[in-house]
């Protein structure tokens, strides 16, 4: 089984997601935002405090950016949560957001590839979160044009590979 659950911020997409494997015995948890140490934002490390004390203490968590290799590595069910915070990451390590390059759109699709190849070869129930983009405004800076946009191809790409997409609107759960 491979879900794909959406939503917006807060709206409880991750609660949902870790839901769906409570029952299973070995899940690998892929955290590949960035980390408390690297992110010296109190409120950010506090998300990932919340996230980590609401997780069962027997599932793994594996911090990285390296997602198609997270995914083929793993045993056990696994979640991804999220890829709003990988795309974050990728578009980071490659200082898209100020730059002017044309270039740097390869190398994120090519990545964003890799990953589907395995979400796709994988057997496990994969379960990953994401933030859904298409329904607010158009941002007024270019970095916000670009998030949304590469963020909106990569859900449009792993729902189109998935079983089933969740849509979590104010803690409840559509199933589309």
């Amino acid at each position: 089984m491979k879900i794909l659950v959406t939503g917006g911020v807060r709206s409880g997409k991750s609660f949902q997601a870790e839901s769906l494997l409570l029952a299973e015995f070995k899940v690998t948890y892929i955290a590949p935002g960035p980390t408390a140490e690297e992110e010296y934002d109190r409120d950010w490390a506090s998300r990932i405090q919340t996230h980590q004390a609401r997780r069962p203490s027997h599932w793994e968590t594996v911090e990285t950016r390296d997602l198609a290799t997270a995914i083929a590595e793993s045993e056990g069910a696994v979640i991804i949560d999220c890829l709003g915070t990988w795309v974050t990451a990728l578009l980071d390590e490659l200082d898209v957001w100020d730059s002017v390059q044309e270039d740097w759109e390869t190398e994120v699709l090519e990545r964003v590839d890799e990953a589907l190849e395995a979400w796709r070869d994988s057997e496990a129930t994969l379960i990953a979160v994401t933030n859904e983009v298409g329904m607010g405004v158009v941002p007024p800076h270019r970095s916000g044009r670009l998030f949304r946009d590469l963020l909106g191809t990569v859900n449009q790409k792993f729902a189109a590979e998935c079983d089933e997409v969740h849509l979590v609107v104010a803690g409840r759960t559509l199933v589309l």
